[in-house]
């Protein structure tokens, strides 16, 4: 073997000579002393130098207000950012200690507590049940990292006060005198340039948005919000002072999130945990939105002890698991169960909005900087204080509940189906693209100036494959009437056979995988007849983009093609009309001669001759187009009215009809 013809020598023997101006001795070794190593390494503490990094210390010390909050110690918090670039942090709680710490009798508590690494009083679990702070680092780390820091305790009827520069002390603890209208702890404090850089600053949007959150965390907490009018530019935008209380906690917070926005249900799923001695507490606030959350299609921001896990956890993977049993379960009850065994906890969590919030004694979190919860029991725990409400909440309202479970079950069949074209697309790379057996294609393959034409039926399909230009214009005949988006669950919608056609066609996904770059053609015309089938069925072909593909009409690609209504002859002259308006608008300025003028009425595209088709609706050149827009400044109002005309409701549209019922004309036919 190779190894065997090695020739055998020690491990330690080595032919490298040892060159004398490279020795490595104890006199090597560094020993980093108090809070050294953090101004070192900062990276190691906060996560770096930029700017997500500044405004984590001052997460760090309001969370410190906040452990006293959640403990009971106090109502009220102030944040105030001053034109010096200074942010100061003030709470009512029972104030830092300053009596003489034990293991260092001279010094007061308040300094070892600044200025010593793994000092505080969050270990032993007697000050504090839970806490949010970094276990005696937090504040030590801001003190590092900040040029100038000052601390105010106003504790037994007396001021106290100390000062800091980049973690070394000023002077000692000074005694101000008596005070009896205050207590608690303010710390103010400026950030390292040093460390950060010279433009380093607070943005004062951030810490308004930071602030207001975690008021949302402890229901009744009032925090004061104060900075400077000179603070930065961005102060437009954020209010010079503001004042927070939210009674609803996170129920209050997630309503003001979705703001407008459509939910499956109309009532938040919210709650509260029960806490036992010794056991944690869950806050949870829950709703589905079709609608999405801005850029994403879901909202999921959950806490530990008041402080924001942006990765997750193990708290987040209990509710995963409790929302999708307590579904499988519903389903089980309503006679739904073999429909929803498809569905999996990323079906239930799309297009959702979920705050949660646990409150344990010990959290394990994922590096420094707390961004993941590792603690394994918190699983359990948030499962089953969310499971039983879950269950009851489901149980009071069998309508909205099955309305929601029908949403999930659209979810997962929609991500099947994807999985299924993914799967077909990987299988057939190299065969001709799948498309629906009645679309009659361009030849062009790049969508650059190609048109696709949904038609209403075969026979206007067939009118139109003929006078189409084959290069550039597609054809895509649908059968009647394509369902009602508007009043149809997902999973209908999933499983029509006219819309899966229409998206294979475009090659486009729904919803907000919707992306301009997957369509397969430049313009979208929908073609019906000049009547009121026609008008009905490009209603619904609208809804349906209107609600699921939004971008299309947005990027200015969706039309409606003018096709005409009547024929008009004399003589030798045609004419052709789009309505009865249009019409005698040709007879008295067209029509000059005096000849007889003939009127025949189109029935349909289909008993159009192709030529005639291609001259007034297909050839670009003598068409007529109307594109499709959105009116963005009613907004609302468009919205109100798609659910007016085209939702479950039908007692709105019966109302809708007697209020414009007069507007109504009589069409001789």
């Amino acid at each position: 073997m190779f190894m065997a013809a090695l020739e055998k020598k020690d491990l330690f023997e080595t032919d490298v000579p040892v060159n004398r101006g490279d020795e490595y001795s104890a006199r090597d070794i560094q020993v980093l002393e108090g809070l050294e190593p953090i101004r070192l390494r900062p990276g190691m503490y906060i996560g770096g130098t930029d700017d997500r990094a500044v405004h984590h210390l001052f997460a760090e010390v309001i969370d410190n207000s906040m452990d006293e909050a959640v403990a009971g110690h106090a109502s009220r918090i102030e944040v105030e950012l001053e034109a010096d670039g200074f942010l100061s942090v003030t709470d009512n709680g029972r104030g830092i200690p300053v009596d003489p710490h034990p293991k260092y009798p001279k010094k007061s508590a308040l300094e070892v507590i600044m200025t010593e690494l793994h000092s505080g009083g969050k270990f032993s679990g007697k000050a504090y049940e839970t806490s949010g702070g970094l276990h005696g680092v937090g504040v030590s780390v801001v003190n590092a990292l900040s040029d100038m820091l000052e601390v105010e305790v106003a504790r037994n009827k007396n001021l106290y006060s100390m000062k800091f520069s980049q973690g070394t002390p000023l002077g000692r603890l000074e005694n101000i005198g008596p005070i009896n209208n205050r207590r608690g702890t303010k710390v103010r404090f400026r950030p390292d340039p040093e460390i950060f850089g010279p433009k380093a600053k607070f943005k004062p949007a951030r810490l308004f948005r930071m602030t207001r959150a975690k008021a949302y965390l402890q229901p009744g907490l009032e925090i004061f919000w104060k900075c400077d009018p000179g603070t930065v530019e961005e102060l437009d935008t954020v209010p010079h002072e503001a004042v927070f209380q939210f009674p609803g906690g996170l129920s209050d917070f997630l309503k003001e999130t979705l703001g407008s926005n459509i939910t499956i249900t109309p009532d938040v799923f919210a709650g509260r945990s029960k806490k036992e001695r010794g056991d944690g507490r869950v806050e949870w606030a829950i709703a589905w939105s079709p609608q999405g959350f801005g850029e994403a299609d879901s909202l999921i921001r959950s806490y530990c002890n008041t402080v924001p896990t942006p990765d997750g956890g193990t708290h987040e993977q209990g509710l995963r698991a409790a929302l999708t049993k307590g579904l499988r379960a519903y389903a089980d009850i309503s006679g739904m169960g073999r429909k929803a065994s498809v569905i999996t906890p990323d079906d239930v969590m799309h297009s959702v909005g979920v705050l949660l919030s646990v409150f344990i004694f010990n959290p394990e979190f994922q590096g420094q900087t707390k961004d993941r919860l590792f603690n394994t029991e918190v699983a359990r725990l948030v499962e089953n204080a969310v499971r039983d409400p879950f269950d009851h909440w489901l149980a009071s309202s069998p309508k909205d509940a099955t309305r929601l479970l029908e949403y999930v079950i659209g979810t997962a069949n929609e991500r099947l189906r994807r999985k299924k074209a993914r799967d077909v697309k990987r299988k057939s790379a190299t065969k001709k693209l799948r498309l629906p057996g009645k679309l009659a294609d361009c030849s062009r393959k790049d969508p650059t100036d190609t048109e696709l034409f949904i038609v209403e039926g075969d026979s206007a399909g067939g009118s139109a494959k003929q006078a189409r230009n084959r290069e550039t214009q597609a054809v895509l005949p649908l059968r009647g009437k394509i369902l009602n988006v508007e009043s149809a669950s997902m999973d209908k919608i999933s499983r029509n056979a006219e819309i899966n056609d229409l998206m294979m066609a475009l090659g486009a996904e729904l919803g907000k995988k919707f992306d301009l770059e997957d369509l397969r053609y430049e313009h979208i015309i929908i073609m019906t007849d000049a009547d009121v089938d026609g008008a009905h069925i490009a209603a619904l072909l609208i809804a349906f983009f209107y609600r699921y593909m939004p971008g299309l009409i947005d990027s200015g690609r969706l039309y409606m093609a003018m096709p005409p209504l009547y024929k008009i002859t004399q003589e030798a002259r045609t004419a052709y009309a789009i309505d009865d308006a249009h019409k005698d608008d040709i007879i008295a300025n067209v029509m000059t001669g005096r000849g007889k003028i003939d009127i025949s009425r189109f029935k349909g595209l289909g008993e159009m001759m192709a030529k005639q088709l291609k001259d007034t609706t297909m050839n670009p050149d003598t068409r007529k187009l109307a594109r499709i827009t959105i009116d963005d400044e009613n907004l609302p109002t468009t919205e109100a009215l798609v659910e007016t005309l085209m939702g479950k409701r039908a007692d709105l549209r019966y109302r809708y009809i007697q209020d414009h019922a007069q507007f109504v004309k009589t069409i001789d036919i």
